[in-house]
């Protein structure tokens, strides 16, 4: 059994480092949070040669180690702390070959750490398209490493990859220059002080606000006290330190590259000028938009129905097969009905997803965030702003954390906040059963009413973001000024592997996520309405038998009446009872009830909670969507999800905090439960306001 390794894949964003990370992995990887806080953390296991297994982390985009954000931060603290577990063997930067320059200031920090440093030179395949030749010998000599050409595109340069891995010891660890020199007397100095110290360890800790293992910071906590220069003066030192790297690398660069201008052949500013035209690019992205909400419904519209149908003919064959009683209802009522209200929705996440991803791997929603800026400002906001509320649209959390590379307190702080408006995948559950059982199937100009319907709450939802956005902007009276800026990285075709990956992992997240809530819930909501306190529960049968024993049922509705009873005597129902008068307004009746305040959990549990309260009892075999069209609104008749209703629901779902985790994750980031609470109260009673004033106008 070969040891394992320790791999660093390091570069600047957009180098390409997810499609190397997923060349190497595949699909041995798994996404989880760096401890004690919350940046993304990709890590996978890859086979190398000779038996050697490496365990790699793929750490977040960063330009240099002059820290601006946590997610920087995060880089430089692993390279720091030798005891650390994920602490690299060897590191792995991954530059871009158009970008050459500018990735190569990177590689040159992480060689002064003198950790072992192989280059990959990434997207090798559009070298002759942009007229690009490199002598690999000459640069890798200079900057005393190896180098691998790579295309991920093309899988190419991968088992070179693998190789330089497995001789990582062979690597040079000497630095490519002598950054030092800028100021000699003070580095001698500091290295007096410190014999047995890093020289650029030191200079890294004294310039960045960093954490380290208990080991090193005995070592080194002194080097505090060596701050003999001003914030200035070591802001000067920095810059000086970064005209010097640009120099070498300049140097190196007139030998070691050459690029034929003639040659390249450059669509790029011609598709930039339409797709960012203060016109034309919103046009657009509002066309994209419209044919991604389209393609949901008419794509995924059969494997859906496919699922519902399995899912209750499953249930019916459960309840045929094993012996009647408890343990055979949990199963065919609860957790069949409970997870099936979840799995039907697999086709259009995986949709949303698959788009989503083919627009970041493009390269256009750099586009649009370049695009939307310019709509930000207005609001308080900025551009780095829409990259949280575009992620919002798969789920609110991780669109929370990334606002950690806003620099400004106050425009973090308002995108926190408004960020939970916008769509996320969790509400389209919710969204799809309502708009299938409240808007009818005609076509405007080739779109169908229920997509339009479904890109309305979208807009809906960017539009609350944006307008509290606004306000919170005149109200909180916190100083601060930004500057936006947005990388433009070179359009592409979307690798269909990465596309697979992204799709796979965030729906395989979302399900699993998501199941493990439903499944529990499910099971204590079957309990909950599959047993009830008093007479009214226990003597359920005789009751209904006596109340129509002058009309002639059949044995079918007889026994339907029985189970409604029981469940409407039943300790949900009897919980569903006690909220009613306050949802009534709204055209909500008691199982309504249930099922949002069960949502509040994860609002995807609200299509759950549904469909394991409409089975109870139930032995026909008929899907979760039939049983709620042809739920009876008790008091004015006529079918209970009307459009009054379901405008009504649609539109408190849009605005509702229905969702204990964001709650929870706004906490951790802003480190108050003021703004949680705040939250939860204001979005839940803008949605109660709105949802009461949509129903009795449309009723």
């Amino acid at each position: 059994m070969g040891k394992q390794i320790n791999v660093a894949l390091i570069g600047n964003p957009n180098t390409g480092k997810t499609s190397v990370f997923n060349a190497l992995t595949g699909l041995n990887q798994k996404v989880g949070n760096y401890p004690g806080i919350t940046v993304e953390k990709k890590e996978g296991i890859c086979k190398l040669p000779r038996g050697v297994k490496a365990h790699i982390i793929d750490l977040p985009g960063t330009y240099s180690l002059n820290a601006s954000s946590l997610d920087e931060n995060v880089v430089i603290e692993l390279l720091l702390n030798k005891n650390d577990k994920d602490f690299p063997d060897v590191a792995v930067v991954v530059s871009d070959v158009e970008n050459l320059k500018r990735n190569l200031l990177l590689f040159t920090q992480i060689k002064d750490l003198e950790i072992p440093t192989i280059l990959v030179i990434n997207m090798s395949d559009r070298m002759a398209y942009k007229g690009i030749s490199l002598d690999l010998n000459y640069l890798e000599q200079q900057l005393q490493t190896k180098i691998a050409l790579v295309s991920t595109r093309k899988n190419e340069g991968i088992s070179d990859l693998k190789e330089l891995i497995t001789s990582y010891k062979e690597l040079s660890k000497k630095p490519c220059l002598n950054a030092s020199s800028i100021d000699p007397q003070y580095f001698g100095s500091l290295q007096k002080a410190f014999p047995n110290q890093l020289l650029y360890k030191l200079w890294l800790v004294i310039t960045q606000d960093v954490n380290f293992g208990k080991t090193d910071r005995k070592s080194i906590e002194d080097v505090s006290n060596f701050k003999t220069k001003s914030k200035v003066d070591l802001k000067h030192l920095q810059q000086k330190e970064t005209i010097k790297r640009y120099q070498f690398i300049n140097d190196t660069l007139k030998k070691g590259q050459t690029i034929d201008l003639k040659s390249a052949k450059d669509l790029r500013i011609k598709l930039d000028r339409v797709l960012t035209h203060k016109v034309w690019g919103y046009l657009i992205f509002g066309v994209i938009l419209l044919t991604i909400f389209q393609a949901i419904y008419d794509w995924s519209s059969v494997p859906m129905d496919f699922i519902d149908e399995s899912f209750a003919s499953l249930s019916e064959w459960v309840k045929t097969v094993l012996p009647a009683g408890a343990f055979t209802d949990l199963l065919a009522e609860g957790i069949i009905a409970g997870l099936g209200g979840i799995v039907i929705f697999i086709p259009q996440i995986a949709f949303l997803f698959l788009f989503i991803a083919i627009l970041e791997e493009s390269g256009y929603m750099s586009r649009v965030v370049f695009l939307m800026d310019r709509i930000m400002r207005r609001f308080g906001l900025s551009g780095k702003s829409v990259v949280p509320l575009i992620s919002g649209t798969a789920c609110a959390i991780p669109a929370i954390m990334a606002t950690r590379n806003i620099e400004s307190w106050k425009e973090r702080l308002i995108t926190i906040l408004v960020t939970p408006f916008t769509t996320c995948s969790a509400r389209l559950p919710v969204y799809l059963i309502i708009i299938a059982l409240v808007i009818p199937e005609g076509r405007f100009l080739g779109l169908s009413y229920q997509a339009l319907t479904l890109m309305l709450l979208y807009l809906i939802g960017f539009g609350a973001a944006v307008g509290s956005a606004y306000i919170l902007n005149k109200i909180l009276k916190i100083r601060s000024k930004t500057f936006f800026v947005v990388e433009m990285p070179n359009y592409k075709l979307p690798l269909p592997k990465n596309v697979a990956l992204t799709v796979i992992e965030k729906t395989k997240a979302f399900v699993f996520g998501a199941g493990k809530i439903i499944l529990a819930i499910s099971i204590v909501l079957w309990f909950l309405a599959s047993y009830g306190p008093g007479e009214q529960f226990n003597n359920a049968e005789q009751i209904v038998t006596e109340q129509f024993a002058t009309t002639n049922l059949s044995e079918e509705e007889l026994n339907q009446k029985i189970a409604s009873h029981k469940l409407e005597h039943s300790f949900i129902g009897v919980t569903g009872r006690a909220i009613e008068p306050i949802i009534r307004p709204l055209g909500y009746d008691w199982k309504i009830g249930i099922a949002i305040v069960s949502s509040f959990a994860a609002r995807e549990v609200f299509v759950g909670t549904l469909a394991t309260i409409y089975s109870v009892g139930s032995d026909e075999e008929e899907t979760i969507k039939n049983r709620m069209a042809g739920e009876v609104n008790p008091i004015l008749g006529g079918p209970l999800f009307n459009f009054a209703s379901g405008i009504s629901l649609l539109l408190f779902y849009a605005f509702a905090m229905q969702c204990m985790s964001t709650l929870a994750i706004v906490k951790k980031e802003t480190n108050s439960w003021k703004w949680p609470i705040y939250q939860l109260v204001i979005m839940s009673g803008f949605a109660y306001l709105v949802a009461l004033i949509a129903y009795q106008i449309l009723k």
